[in-house]
């Protein structure tokens, strides 16, 4: 991958139209909000003293387990699910604990979202409870009509298959006019052999290297809000039944 530059925007083997879009399926932590502002490290911490906690691990093995988890599974939930019989209600209510100050309101964000025709949905291995504190944080939350998060998927994450089957199903998805935006380039693969748009927002975190390259990326920017912006007024002037021709 090229490297990263401010308001990087670089299209890959094919050019998708973005005119017929009818739904945006947004990830929400490291793409809603840029990465640097580091919420994972707190949700990654709190993981680690939940295993603790509650299999009686010291800290090296505790951390030990979470990773092979998270990389065995998809997410550590699910590995201490499959294992251990975790409550996930509790899990998820203590790692999400967290303070997201870090993540500064977006009114730039706010504009480009509502400039965006089409439906927007949240697509997150994490809690709806998360995704709503991170929208009002953000100051986007009208713009969302739906979260779809890890209890909506019966706790099987991204980039599971079956999970993507769920969503489209539930919200009744046509994957030829959706377009999903995710930090994980691994996320993005099955909604490409679904026949959805991906865009990729790319951060140099470790975990977000695996699969960064192929044909299942078809954008991939360092900045969403330039993106969002660029390809919205993209859409309005192209297609006149979401406004008018811009001058």
């Amino acid at each position: 991958m090229a490297g990263s530059s401010p308001a990087m925007t670089q299209m890959y083997r094919s050019q998708r139209p973005l005119g017929e879009v009818a739904d945006w399926i947004f990830d929400l932590d490291n793409t809603l909000y840029p990465a640097r502002c580091n919420l994972f490290a707190q949700v990654d911490q709190r993981i680690g003293h939940f295993i603790e906690r509650h299999l009686g691990l010291d800290p090296t093995a505790a951390r030990q387990l979470q990773k092979r988890y998270f990389r065995d599974y998809g997410t550590t939930l699910h590995g201490l699910m499959a294992h251990h019989q975790i409550d996930p209600t509790t899990f998820l209510d203590f790692v999400h604990d967290i303070d997201i100050t870090p993540v500064p309101p977006s009114p730039a964000l706010d504009l480009a979202l509502a400039a965006l025709p089409g439906r927007k949905l949240i697509f997150t291995n994490g809690s709806v409870a998360h995704a709503e504190r991170v929208m009002a944080r953000l100051g986007v939350r009208p713009h969302f009509a739906e979260v779809f998060d890890i209890v909506a998927a019966g706790y099987v994450p991204k980039p599971d298959p079956a999970t993507y089957d769920r969503l489209i199903r539930r919200h009744g998805i046509d994957p030829a006019r959706a377009v999903m935006i995710e930090d994980l380039p691994r996320n993005l693969r099955p909604a490409a052999a679904l026949g959805m748009t991906t865009v990729l927002v790319h951060t140099e975190a470790e975990w977000a290297q695996v699969d960064a390259e192929g044909a299942h990326i078809h954008y991939v920017t360092d900045d969403l809000v330039a993106w969002l912006t660029g390809n919205a007024l993209q859409r309005l002037e192209e297609d006149p039944l979401h406004g008018s021709p811009q001058p």
